[in-house]
């Protein structure tokens, strides 16, 4: 399935359980950040990589669904972000990217 199909899928999902509520984003929000802890806390004690791959993918669906709710395509989000980025100068340091400042 292509990470479009998938999108379809999670927002179709979020209709059918009336999740996509505007006046559901901030509790949105708060899911997205328990579910990205929960990521965080799999990748600092080394669990099993099929606990990560659940974490993260727990993580865009929440974010897909957030996206909706605040009226926003999550591809264009992604869009938006990569085009800020995409021509970055800088040096990674200790596994961190440092961007160049202008």
């Amino acid at each position: 399935m292509t990470f479009d199909e998938l999108i379809q899928n999670v927002k179709e999902w979020a209709e059918d359980k009336d999740i996509l509520k505007s006046e559901n984003a901030p509790k949105q929000l708060m899911k997205v950040m328990e579910e990205l802890g929960e990521t965080a806390g799999a990748i600092a004690k080394n669990k099993a990589t099929a606990e990560i791959m659940d974490g993260i993918g727990d993580t865009f669906v929440t974010l897909i669904i957030l996206s909706y709710q605040m009226g926003l395509n999550p591809t264009e989000c992604l869009e938006v972000a990569y085009a800020e980025i995409k021509n970055r100068k800088g040096n990674t340091v200790n596994g961190v990217f440092i961007k160049d400042e202008k």
